[in-house]
Parts: C-alpha cells; sequence; structure tokens
C-alpha cells in the first residue's frame, strides 16, 4: 500500500516491550480495499489497516470492530480482541494470517476461496438486517442499492471520501 503512514511506539502485547509500528493515516486515504487478499482473505488487510490506525489514533471516520470485519472473524470463530492483540503485537500482515489460519473454526483452501467468492458478490439489500442501510448508502452515491455488492460500496465510498 502506497500513501501517508504514521509511525508510532506501541508495546508488544505478547511481551510488554515497545515496538515501532507504522498505521496508515486513514484521515488522508483509505483502507486497503476489501477484495485485496492477505493469506488468502478478502476483508482482513482492510481490517488490518483500521485496527492499525486506530491503535496510532489516525483512524478518521473509519470503525474497527465493525459488520464488514465480523464478516471474516464470525466465519472464522474469532473475536475482534484477538485479531486486535495480533495486530498490537506488532506481527505483519503475512503473520496475522498465519495467525487466522491457525484459530477458530480450521478451514480448507477450497472453503476459503468459496467463501471470498460469496463476500466479493455480497449484495447488501439483499440482507434484510442491511438493506436500510445500503438504500441510503446506495441513495447517498447516486448507485442502484438492488445490485450494489458490498466491495463495490466500500470502494466508491472510500474514493468519493478521499476525491476519487
Amino acid at each position: 500500500m502506497q500513501g501517508d503512514f504514521h509511525k508510532f511506539r506501541a508495546m508488544d502485547a505478547r511481551n510488554s516491550n515497545p515496538i515501532t509500528m507504522e498505521a496508515p493515516d486513514l484521515t488522508r486515504q483509505p483502507p486497503r480495499s476489501p477484495r485485496e487478499r492477505v493469506g488468502g482473505y478478502v476483508i482482513l488487510g482492510r481490517a488490518i489497516d483500521k485496527c492499525r490506525a486506530d491503535i496510532a489514533g489516525t483512524v478518521g471516520d473509519y470503525h474497527t470492530d465493525c459488520p464488514t470485519d465480523h464478516l471474516l472473524l464470525d466465519w472464522k470463530g474469532v473475536e475482534y480482541p484477538d485479531l486486535r492483540q495480533q495486530v498490537e503485537s506488532g506481527a505483519d500482515d503475512e503473520a496475522i494470517a498465519r495467525w487466522l489460519d491457525g484459530v477458530g473454526r480450521p478451514k480448507t483452501p477450497e472453503e476459503k476461496e468459496a467463501w471470498n467468492e460469496q463476500m466479493e458478490k455480497l449484495v447488501p439489500y439483499e440482507v434484510p438486517a442491511m438493506r436500510d442501510f445500503i438504500t441510503r448508502e446506495a441513495e447517498r452515491l447516486g448507485l442502484d442499492a438492488k445490485t450494489l455488492t458490498l466491495f463495490d460500496y466500500l470502494e466508491t465510498d472510500d474514493a468519493r471520501s478521499f476525491g476519487g
């Protein structure tokens, strides 16, 4: 990822040693696309970016521990505080992905790929609990809520928020 990053000092959650981490400044740029795969998972890179930015105090208007993050976390059977602890430890993206592979509900590569494809095609309008939200957001962005995928919504909202 290119863009503005903020270096900050944190405590390694595993052993209380100080570490230096880099976090994207989400007041100046969006997190990664939810489509970008980290360790073979969609959504994970975006969740890591938001978590790092939250720790650094540069999360801006983004939310951590949000419904999008939980699409992945709930599927894997992992709690957000556990993911945050991995990020706070200073682990890089691939270490976090390896950790995710080893915790929660085990998933085969085929299950992971099928889930990724399902997430790529998810139309929030078809989910009753998401219908009102995505209808308002699609209208705000001038898009058709009935065909708008979650990832297209997030990318469009990111682009509009940062002048794209």
